[in-house]
């Protein structure tokens, strides 16, 4: 039976950078949209998507889009009593580290990114997209493919977005969530450690699954087919097991 995905991207490229795992995904079948990211934080947005990702089967999510993702499953759990398939991409529950949640960008770090970009947009979401692909030996080449993808983003957005990054923790979601919910993570990022497994494991979700990569925080990007692979293994293990 085909099965509707919503697929959200990351922070700071737009859409066309998971163009190539919407297709994967579509040749195994499935019916596919893909969005950008948004500010969840204004409630009339959030709801907008809420019920647009209502209409779907399965929320999918790469980064700040897995954290966005969490949050939409969350609200259509406790509005309509649905539960969809969660699935994240090298995203991280809380991506700015706190005393709940360490495993995380450190603090200064986040905010010299924030101030950074405040200074010189171009060029932080240069070396940002250059992070992405960071951790192995093809970066460069890799560098390259991301920059050819990139879309120009309103400012406004990419600026709402930071505070995302920097003030959401869906954790406690994802501890609660009562669907079944599948976190992909890659052995060599450099912007959301692999550790993160074992903080996922350690909230004791009931129908959580979680998976490794090896490759970079890129990887939904430069191994699409691989990644959807993944995912499709996920989806009938749980089919098999349902």
């Amino acid at each position: 039976m085909q099965q509707r995905i919503l697929l959200i991207t990351g922070w700071g490229g737009g859409t066309k950078l998971l163009n190539s795992l919407k297709q994967a995904l579509q040749q195994q079948g499935d019916q596919v949209e893909l969005i950008n990211i948004f500010n969840a934080f204004d409630e009339q947005i959030l709801q907008q998507h809420v019920e647009l990702a209502k209409q779907f089967d399965i929320i999918l999510g790469w980064s700040l889009g897995g954290q966005l993702a969490a949050l939409v499953v969350d609200q259509i759990e406790q509005q309509y009593a649905e539960r969809k398939v969660l699935i994240t991409l090298a995203s991280n529950p809380c991506f700015v580290a706190n005393d709940s949640w360490q495993t995380a960008m450190a603090q200064h770090t986040f905010q010299q990114f924030k101030q950074s970009f405040e200074q010189d947009a171009i060029t932080t979401l240069k070396k940002f997209g250059y992070m992405v692909c960071q951790g192995v030996e093809s970066t460069k080449a890799d560098f390259i493919i991301l920059q050819s993808l990139i879309q120009p983003q309103q400012i406004q957005l990419l600026k709402q977005g930071l505070i995302l990054l920097e003030q959401l923790n869906v954790a406690d979601i994802l501890k609660k969530y009562q669907g079944k919910q599948y976190h992909l993570l890659a052995q060599q990022d450099a912007l959301v450690s692999c550790k993160v497994i074992d903080n996922l494991q350690n909230l004791n979700a009931k129908f959580l699954d979680v998976d490794l990569i090896a490759s970079s925080h890129g990887f939904p990007i430069i191994h699409a087919e691989e990644t959807s692979d993944k995912i499709f293994q996920y989806l009938k293990k749980i089919k098999q097991t349902s």
